[in-house]
């Protein structure tokens, strides 16, 4: 990635460990969440979902096939 996404210890380890087309990819799932649940990005609540997401969707290990 380009730059860190976000100052918190989550945004540096995205940044350290992620590439950006899986950052793009995150982007659009995110995007699909706050449609399919009506975020509001200003509630600390939909922060801390998105956040949550975000730590699973590009850090758990992927399931076995």
């Amino acid at each position: 990635m380009a730059f860190r996404p976000f100052q918190n210890d989550l945004g540096l380890r995205a940044f350290e460990q992620i590439c950006a087309v899986c950052w793009g990819e995150w982007l659009k799932y995110q995007q699909q969440l706050i449609n399919h649940y009506g975020l509001d990005l200003r509630s600390p609540e939909a922060k801390k979902f998105l956040f949550e997401q975000m730590d699973t969707y590009l850090f758990s290990p992927a399931p076995p096939a």
